[in-house]
C-alpha cells in the first residue's frame, strides 16, 4: 500500500505543477467515445493504408527505376570482375601461331650480299641488341610512348578497339606495343570480340612473366613492314639493303613509320602518297624531341630517306642458288653442324664462302663453251650435265660452284653427286701414293716419274705370285710400247697405271686418296689394280678438294662451303681443323710438276688458255659417260665433268655426238671452261709460278747435272734447235757407242747395220746407278748414235726416226756429258714399229725427255723440247 500511496502522491504533484486537476485513482475510466458530445458529428479520420504506386503507363514503362538500376549496376559489376578473375585464371599465354615462327634461311655470298632465301616468309628474327637504341625509340615515338612505364592494357583504346570492332569503324585502337605483340605472336590478325578478349588477358599476363625488352624484340621481330618484310630485319634489308646495325635515325625512323600503313607509305610503290608518308615519318621524330630521346639541332638536320627500289633476284631458288642451298645444307647436316629438322625450322643466316663473280664467271664459262652450243635438234645434246667447283687451296674455301643449268629445271646437283666415275683423273693419287710410300716395282727398282713401264694395250697386270688376271685396254687401244710414268700420265695410259697401283699396292692407293681429300665411303673406292683407271665415284667436289690439296703441297686442311651461321642472332659454332700434312711436300709436288706435262703436251693442252701455270689432268668414264678435267694454279684448283643423263629418266647415257663431236673427251670442253673460268677468276690477281720441292729421283731427269737451264725460265730455246739429237754425247755429233756396231755419220748420212735377234719385250725396267738392267741385255742390234739428220736402219728393219730423243738413265755418267760406255738393249715401238738404239747403261725409249738440253717452246724446266709436241716434228709423238 505505502507503494501506490507512494505513486498516488507524486500523481497529484505533478498534475499541480501541469495545471490540471488530478485525476481519482478510485473513479472509473471514462468511456471514451467516438462521436462527439453534444451530438455534433465530427469529421472521420481515415485510417492509414499502404501506399500502392500507381501502374506505370506509356513511354514511362521503358525507362528503369533507380532501385533496377542499381541493381543492373551492382550485378554487372559483379559478373564483370567475376569474368576478369575468371578470365584471367582461365586464359592462359598459348603457343606461338605457325606463321609468327615461320622463318626463311638466308644465304649470303662471302661478302655478305645475299645469295638466296629457302622458304616464302621473309623474316630473320635477331636480338634486341642488334637493333639501334636510336631505332628502337623511333618505334616507341611511333607506336607506344609509354611503352616503358605504363601498363600492359590501355583501358580506353581497348574499350575504343572494341567499339570499333563492334561498329566495323576499322582496326584503329591504341593498342599498347604489348597488345599487338600478342596479337602478331600468339593470337592472329582477325577482328572479333572475342580475340580482343584474349588478347586483354594474354597480355596482362604477358607483361608479368615477361620483361619490357622481351616483348619489346618479339614485337620488331614479328610485325609486318610491307615488301613481304616480317620483322625489322627483314625491313632493313628490303628497303634499303643493310642490315638493321646500319640502318641510321632517319632510316630507322621511316621503317617505324611504316608499322602504320606498311604498303601505304611505301614511296617507291605508291609516290603519291609521299606527303603521308613524310608526315608520319615527321611525327615519329617530333615524337622522339618530345619525350627527350633526340635533341631539336639534330632532328632539324635530318632529311627523308627514300628507301631502294624493291628487289626480287635472290629471293628463289632458280638458277645456280638452288644448287649453292642444296650443297650447303648437305654440309650442315653431313658435318653435324645443325640437324636436320633445326635446319627446316628456318631462322638461320648463313654467310657462305662462294665470291659472287667467281660464281658468275663459272656460269659464264660454261654458258660460253658448252651451252649456247647445245641443238636442241641433236638428241645426244639433251643429255649433257655440267658440273664444277673450284677451291682456294690455300683457306680451303669453296668459291665457286656450277650445279646445272636451272635448279628449278634440273634438280639434281652436278657438283655434289656421286654417281659417275672420276676416270683418268684419278691416276696423280696413285703417282703421288707411289712417291710418298717409296714404293718399287716388281723387280725391287725405285718408282719415280721416270721409271719405264711397259704400256702396250691390254697388257697382262703381274701381281708378287704372277699375273693377276686383269689386263685392261688403253684408250683407243693404242699400244705405247715401253715409256716413262711420266710420258705414260701425259698419255694418259692404263695399262701402265694398273701395273703401278698393282706394285704400290692398290689399299694403299685407297688411303691416299682418302687422305688427299675423297670420302672414305666414295662408291667403288676399291682397294684392286683397277682404282687407278678411276671406277671410283666421287663428285666434281671432292674432287676439287682432294686437287687442292696437291696444289697446297700435301697439306690438308678445313674445306668448307660456308664460313659462318647465326640463328636469331645467336652465332653457331662450325668445326675447324689446322691444316695438317697428309703426304709429304716431295710427294705432292712430283706430281704436281708431272701433272704439268698433261697441260702443257698431254692430253690437256686446251686448259693453257688459262694464260697461267697450271698442272692437271683429263678424265674419261667407262663409255664415254662423262668427260672430266680437274687442275689447278698455285692459287686455285678447280675441276669441271661434263656428264650424259637422260632427261626423263635420268640414266646415265654415251656423250658421243654431243656438240656434234664424235666424242667428248675431258681435254675437250670441260679443260675448255676451266681454262675459261681459270683466266675471268684470276684476271685481277699477279701470276704466280709453282714453288715445288720434287723428289729426288724425280729431278734428276728435270734438269742438266749443273742444275743450270739454259733456256731461260721455262727452258724455251728456238723450236728444232737441237732436234735429232738423241745420243749419249750433248753435243749431238755421233761419237756414241754401242754393243752392236758403231759409227760416225754425218749429217744426212745413212747407216745400216746387221739385223740381231729381236730381244724380250717383257721382264725389263730401268738400269738405276750401280743397278743392272733387268731381263735380257740383247735385243735389237745396238746402233751407233746418230748426228742430226742421220737415218739408220734398226735390226727390225724398221725406220729410226731422227726426231726422237733417245733416253737413258745414268750408270755413274750421265747422257749429255760426252761419250758414255756401257750396254743395254734396246726395245722396239710397237706403234711406232722402230726399234731404240741401245744407249749406255739404260733402255733406248720413246721418250721425249731423253737427251738433257732438247730446244723447246714451252715445258718443264730443265725438260726443253723442240717443238709444240715436244719430239722435234711438226707430228711429233702422238
Amino acid at each position: 500500500m505505502s507503494d501506490v500511496s507512494d505513486v498516488s502522491d507524486v500523481s497529484q504533484h505533478v498534475s499541480q505543477q501541469q495545471g490540471w486537476a488530478p485525476r481519482d485513482p478510485s473513479a472509473p475510466a471514462p468511456e471514451i467515445s467516438r462521436f462527439p458530445p453534444d451530438g455534433k458529428s465530427r469529421p472521420r479520420k481515415r485510417p492509414r493504408r499502404p501506399r500502392t504506386p500507381r501502374p506505370r503507363t506509356g513511354l514511362r514503362r521503358l525507362v528503369p527505376t533507380r532501385r533496377a538500376l542499381l541493381g543492373t549496376l551492382l550485378f554487372g559489376t559483379l559478373l564483370l570482375g567475376g569474368g576478369l578473375i575468371a578470365g584471367y585464371h582461365l586464359v592462359g599465354i598459348p603457343a606461338a601461331n605457325t606463321a609468327a615462327t615461320l622463318q626463311s634461311n638466308l644465304y649470303l655470298y662471302a661478302d655478305g650480299t645475299q645469295l638466296a632465301r629457302d622458304g616464302e616468309i621473309n623474316r630473320e628474327n635477331i636480338r634486341l641488341a642488334q637493333v639501334p637504341r636510336a631505332v628502337q625509340r623511333a618505334v616507341l615515338a611511333a607506336e607506344d610512348r609509354g611503352f616503358y612505364s605504363e601498363p600492359a592494357v590501355n583501358p580506353a583504346g581497348m574499350v575504343r578497339a572494341i567499339w570499333n570492332t563492334v561498329t566495323g569503324k576499322g582496326t584503329q585502337g591504341g593498342s599498347t606495343i604489348t597488345q599487338q605483340y600478342v596479337k602478331n605472336y600468339y593470337l592472329g590478325q582477325e577482328q572479333t570480340v572475342v580475340r580482343k578478349g584474349k588478347e586483354l588477358f594474354i597480355a596482362i599476363k604477358l607483361n608479368r612473366e615477361e620483361s619490357k625488352k622481351n616483348i619489346l624484340q618479339g614485337y620488331l621481330n614479328t610485325s609486318y613492314f610491307g615488301r613481304n618484310a616480317y620483322g625489322i630485319q627483314a625491313a632493313a634489308q628490303a628497303y634499303y639493303g643493310k642490315d638493321i646495325e646500319d640502318i641510321n635515325l632517319a632510316e630507322g625512323a621511316y621503317l617505324a613509320s611504316l608499322l602504320n600503313a606498311p604498303s601505304d607509305f611505301d614511296v617507291v610503290v605508291h609516290p603519291e602518297n609521299r606527303p603521308a608518308a613524310e608526315a608520319r615519318w615527321n611525327y615519329v621524330l617530333d615524337g622522339m624531341v618530345k619525350e627527350h630521346w633526340l635533341k631539336p639541332a639534330v632532328r632539324a638536320t635530318l632529311a627523308f630517306p627514300v628507301p631502294g627500289e624493291i628487289r626480287h633476284s635472290s629471293t628463289g631458288l632458280s638458277g645456280q642458288r638452288g644448287y649453292v642451298v642444296q650443297a650447303v645444307e648437305e654440309y650442315l647436316v653431313s658435318n653435324k653442324i645443325i640437324d636436320e629438322r633445326t635446319l627446316a625450322a628456318g631462322g638461320h643466316r648463313i654467310t657462305t664462302t662462294l665470291e659472287r663473280e667467281k660464281q658468275d664467271a663459272f656460269g659464264e664459262a660454261v654458258d660460253d663453251i658448252v651451252l649456247s652450243r647445245l641443238d636442241t635438234g641433236r638428241a645426244a645434246d639433251r643429255n649433257v650435265r655440267i658440273g664444277g667447283a673450284s677451291v682456294d687451296p690455300t683457306t680451303g674455301k669453296v668459291v665457286a660452284m656450277y650445279g646445272g643449268i636451272d635448279y628449278t629445271k634440273q634438280y639434281v646437283n652436278n657438283a655434289t653427286r656421286r654417281d659417275y666415275q672420276v676416270g683418268s683423273t684419278f691416276k696423280p693419287f696413285v703417282l703421288a701414293a707411289a712417291v710418298e710410300n717409296n714404293s718399287r716395282t716388281r723387280y725391287g727398282e725405285p718408282i719415280t716419274p721416270n721409271t719405264v713401264y711397259d704400256g702396250n694395250n691390254e697388257r697382262m697386270v703381274e701381281g708378287v705370285d704372277g699375273p693377276t688376271g686383269y689386263a685392261p685396254a688403253n684408250e683407243d687401244d693404242i699400244n705405247y710400247g715401253p715409256l716413262s710414268l711420266r710420258e705414260a700420265t701425259d698419255k694418259s695410259v692404263n695399262a701402265v697405271y694398273a701395273q703401278l697401283a698393282q706394285d704400290i699396292g692398290p689399299a694403299t692407293v685407297r688411303n691416299t686418296a682418302i687422305a688427299l681429300g675423297l670420302p672414305s665411303n666414295t662408291p667403288d673406292l676399291t682397294a684392286s689394280p683397277s682404282i687407278a683407271l678411276g671406277p671410283a665415284s666421287a663428285s666434281v667436289l671432292d674432287m676439287a678438294k682432294a686437287y687442292a690439296t696437291l696444289a697446297n703441297h700435301g697439306r690438308h686442311g678445313t674445306y668448307t662451303l660456308v664460313q659462318k651461321v647465326s640463328r636469331n642472332g645467336t652465332k653457331v659454332e662450325l668445326p675447324h681443323r689446322e691444316p695438317r700434312q697428309v703426304i709429304s711436300r716431295e710427294a705432292a709436288d712430283t706430281t704436281t710438276a708431272v701433272l704439268r706435262g698433261v697441260v702443257e703436251g698431254g692430253t690437256g693442252t686446251a686448259a693453257l688458255s688459262a694464260g697461267r701455270p697450271a698442272a692437271g689432268k683429263t678424265g674419261t668414264a667407262e663409255d664415254d659417260k662423262a668427260a672430266w678435267f680437274a687442275g689447278y694454279t698455285p692459287n686455285l684448283a678447280t675441276v669441271v665433268a661434263m656428264m650424259g643423263a637422260d632427261p626423263k629418266t635420268a640414266a646415265h647415257r654415251p656423250l658421243y655426238g654431243a656438240l656434234g663431236q664424235p666424242r667428248i673427251n675431258g681435254g675437250g670442253p670441260p679443260a675448255e671452261i676451266w681454262g675459261r673460268f681459270t683466266a675471268a677468276a684470276l684476271r685481277d690477281t699477279r701470276t704466280e709460278d709453282f714453288d715445288l720441292r720434287m723428289d729426288d729421283g724425280a729431278e734428276e731427269m728435270l734438269s742438266p747435272e749443273d742444275g743450270s737451264d739454259p733456256f731461260g725460265e721455262f727452258g724455251g730455246g728456238a723450236p728444232g734447235d737441237t732436234a735429232g739429237r738423241p745420243d749419249g754425247d750433248e753435243n749431238g755429233d755421233g761419237d756414241g757407242s754401242g754393243d752392236g756396231g758403231s759409227g760416225d755419220g754425218g749429217p744426212g748420212q745413212e747407216q745400216e747395220q746387221e739385223q740381231a735377234p729381236q730381244g724380250r719385250s717383257e721382264g725389263w725396267s730401268v738400269a738405276r746407278p750401280g743397278v743392272p738392267a733387268h731381263g735380257p741385255t740383247g735385243g735389237h742390234g745396238g746402233g751407233a748414235a746418230r748426228a742430226p739428220g742421220q737415218q739408220q736402219e734398226s735390226g727390225s728393219g724398221s725406220q729410226a726416226r731422227p726426231d726422237r730423243a733417245e733416253r737413258t738413265d745414268r750408270t755413274g755418267q750421265t747422257s749429255g756429258q760426252g761419250q758414255v760406255q756401257g750396254s743395254a738393249r734396246a726395245q722396239t715401238s710397237q706403234q711406232h714399229g722402230y726399234g731404240g738404239a741401245s744407249v749406255p747403261g739404260g733402255i733406248g725409249s720413246t721418250s721425249r725427255y731423253g737427251t738433257v738440253g732438247i730446244g723447246r717452246t714451252s715445258g718443264f724446266h730443265g725438260r726443253p723440247r723442240a717443238d709444240y709436241s715436244g719430239y722435234g716434228t711438226y707430228n711429233g709423238y702422238r
